[in-house]
């Protein structure tokens, strides 16, 4: 598994998927300022999602820095994941963009790709194209678990899935 995380960690630059550097860039400002504003969480839906970020806009930016300071003195990952999603333009795979900036070393980004990479592996059962909190904890305790298996950050585990299925998918995603 560890050379199967390698070989796809490198293949990631060649996706779509989010920009590392990006989310650690967020993931800083996030852990220094306690919380993210909307502006901030915008640019993480916008990475994350371009044609549904603007929906992040319709969120008053008090909102948007209660619920990131929240987020940060909850525990559990449901109850993280359901914060965040309480925001509007935040689903599962977005909010999870938002945890992995926050702390790699725990989450990890998470969408439609990741699952079926999961799948493909037999971490997972079935097909799965829209997810909820529910289904982020089904997906990050497999992930933590490679990640403990090959000694990567569950965030980089997660990248790697979601470069497997691009390199092996065929057809559209959706």
């Amino acid at each position: 598994m560890e050379q199967f995380v390698a070989e796809n960690l490198d293949y990631y630059a060649e996706t779509q998927g989010v920009l590392p550097e990006r989310l650690d860039a967020v993931g800083e400002t996030y852990r220094e300022q306690g919380y993210l504003t909307r502006d901030q969480l915008y640019e993480i839906a916008y990475e994350s999602s371009t044609r549904s970020a603007y929906h992040v806009e319709s969120n008053p930016d008090e909102r948007c820095r209660e619920v990131t300071r929240n987020v940060r003195a909850v525990d559990g990952d449901f109850s993280k994941i359901q914060l965040l999603t309480g925001l509007s333009g935040f689903k599962a795979p977005t909010a999870s963009c938002v945890l992995a900036a926050l702390d790699g070393d725990r989450h990890a980004v998470v969408d439609t790709r990741v699952w079926a990479s999961l799948e493909r592996t037999g971490y997972l059962e079935g097909r799965k194209e829209s997810f909820d909190a529910a289904d982020y904890v089904t997906m990050i305790e497999p992930l933590r678990a490679i990640a403990e298996e090959t000694g990567y950050r569950p965030v980089e585990v997660g990248y790697a899935l979601f470069a497997h299925d691009d390199r092996v998918r065929e057809g559209t995603l959706h």
